[in-house]
């Protein structure tokens, strides 16, 4: 390969996991990133090495990306066990990359550090500025509706995506590179800087040069991560109005770390934390005007109250003296404590007869008027039974409807994926309509909006109640309460289940097979039953 002995001999060997595919548009700049993290690396007296990892691209891989989080978490976790590694540095930005190659790095406990895509620059529209995702979908509604030629969504398609980088909404990517900052994980203000700028390169250089005082400091996961790092990212979540997807990953995470986070701490959380970061889909401004008004510091500045400060971070310093040089300054995007854009977090988890186990909604992008309803239930089977019907002159549908999608969780989709945001039928957008309550065990983005219930624990697929809901069944969700009652009979939901037979699996073999077997429910984190815990992996005796 070129090298001389004196390029590595007693200098700590730093892999570099790069997510980057010309398949996965938001990491197209992670090559140049990659050799300024090796600049770096040479700086500060260490041997760089790159290594492609799993790349988990969220437009273009099917099933979902979430079907094949466990697996890089799973690569990540042995390419650095199998080869002589003493320190890491993460590349990653699109949504199952973050939790991802976090999940791998703490179970296999290195000293690493994560260096974020970057959200792409704002998008732009004739006088329009466009949040990728969020206003796909917005503008889509108004195509579907006919209120948007033709020519102008393909303006709006290309100008909703103008370079390199992560949706510069407050989606899932934003959210997990956020929370990613604010558990230690990065160096200071990582989260925010735009993609294509030229400060994201000198972060890439200064993850380089700190990863090697990591490795000579022994500093690992294991020794900043806390129940307080967990809770401090629970209470960064509500702030940030965050995506419902990091509910998932961040009860994965910490049960990689041994540590229980249920769903009870992020409903107190919302409870207690106001959204201050006034971002689509909750707010009206994007990433690089988060960026621009103080980043991620000046936001949990608002909120240090509601924060451990003590615990550590890998740039060396506590969270709390992070936060001492921290300054707001633009309190239209990062609003002050008495300013709210809402007084609770955004997050909701609600219970009842229908979700034993809790499912999510995000209230706060939600309709009012669908915090307390009541309606029939109008059920889809299944996805493709959903985009069958949905758009149907003679479908049942009113705006007092609940939309009720089944088999769209873990095991029955497979693997979860983003259907939770059920589209509103073409009749009811046709008349005005543009929200509606929909239930369903899948996720949505982050970047989506709308009364969606998410998450239903147990799943249909597992027998769970959503299984036996039928057309006509009243169903009430009453979000200030946090209750989602099914109003069934015991002894009728009792017959229903005696009928019920769970579906057959989809896959008799492979990857698929393994994880229908092991993936666990969403209140779980979806991660795999035999990948929890701190158990070491003991190291393989070859000589």
């Amino acid at each position: 390969m070129g090298f001389d002995h004196e390029d590595f001999a007693g200098r700590p060997v730093i892999a570099i996991l790069n997510t980057w595919s010309e398949f996965n548009t938001c990491h197209s700049h992670f090559r140049e990133r990659a050799e300024a993290v090796k600049r770096g690396v040479w700086q500060a007296g260490g041997f760089p090495l790159e290594l492609p990892v799993l790349s988990l691209g969220e437009m273009l891989m099917k099933p979902t990306t979430m079907f094949y989080r466990n697996l890089l978490a799973l690569e990540t976790e042995e390419v650095l066990r199998c080869h002589p590694i003493d320190g890491a540095v993460l590349l990653g930005g699109c949504d199952k990359t973050v939790p991802g190659l976090l999940m791998g790095a703490i179970s296999m406990d290195l000293p690493c550090l994560f260096l974020p895509a970057g959200p792409m620059l704002k998008g732009r529209w004739k006088n329009e500025t466009l949040g990728s995702g969020t206003d796909v979908w917005k503008y889509w509604g108004e195509r579907c509706a006919g209120r948007l030629e033709c020519g102008a969504w393909e303006g709006i398609e290309d100008g909703i995506a103008r370079s390199p980088g992560t949706c510069m909404t407050m989606g899932t990517a934003s959210t997990m590179a956020a929370l990613a900052e604010a558990m230690g994980f990065t160096l200071p203000g990582a989260a925010t800087i735009p993609a294509v700028q030229a400060a994201h390169s000198r972060l890439a250089v200064a993850c380089g040069r700190r990863i090697v005082t990591l490795v000579k400091e022994d500093f690992r996961p294991s020794r900043f991560l806390s129940r307080a790092t967990f809770d401090n990212a629970v209470a960064t979540l509500m702030t940030l109005g965050g995506s419902t997807n990091a509910v998932i990953h961040l009860i994965a995470l910490a049960r990689r770390a041994g540590i229980s986070l249920d769903l009870e701490v992020f409903d107190r959380a919302s409870r207690r934390v106001p959204v201050l970061a006034d971002l689509r889909p909750a707010g009206r401004f994007l990433m690089e005007d988060f960026h621009d008004a103080g980043g991620l510091a000046a936001l949990l500045r608002e909120v240090r109250d509601d924060l451990d400060l003590t615990v550590s971070t890998v740039s060396g310093q506590k969270l709390g003296e992070l936060l001492d040089h921290a300054e707001n300054l633009n309190p239209e995007v990062i609003r002050p404590r008495g300013n709210p854009l809402t007084p609770d977090g955004g997050l909701a988890v609600l219970r009842g007869n229908l979700a034993p186990d809790g499912c999510l909604i995000k209230h706060a992008a939600a309709d009012p008027r669908l915090h307390r309803h009541t309606g029939p239930a109008l059920v889809f089977r299944d996805y493709a039974d959903l985009k069958a019907r949905i758009d149907r002159d003679d479908l049942p549908v009113t705006p007092d409807s609940v939309l009720v999608l089944q088999n769209g969780g873990p095991i029955g989709a497979p693997g979860m994926p983003e259907w939770g945001m059920l589209p509103i039928p073409k009749k009811l957008l046709q008349a005005g309509v543009r929200d509606l309550l929909r239930i369903s065990d899948a996720r949505m983005s982050g970047t989506a909006y709308g009364a969606c219930v998410l998450h239903v624990a147990p799943e249909s697929a597992v027998g769970g109640p959503l299984a036996l809901v039928q057309d006509g069944d009243r169903i009430e969700i009453d979000v200030p309460e946090r209750r989602l009652h099914w109003h069934v009979s015991a002894e009728e939901a009792a017959r229903r289940r005696n009928a019920w037979r769970p579906p057959e699996l989809r896959y008799a073999r492979g990857y698929g097979l393994l994880f229908s077997r092991e993936v666990t429910q969403a209140n779980e984190g979806c991660d795999f039953r035999f990948l929890s815990g701190t158990m070491p992996t003991p190291e393989p005796d070859i000589f």
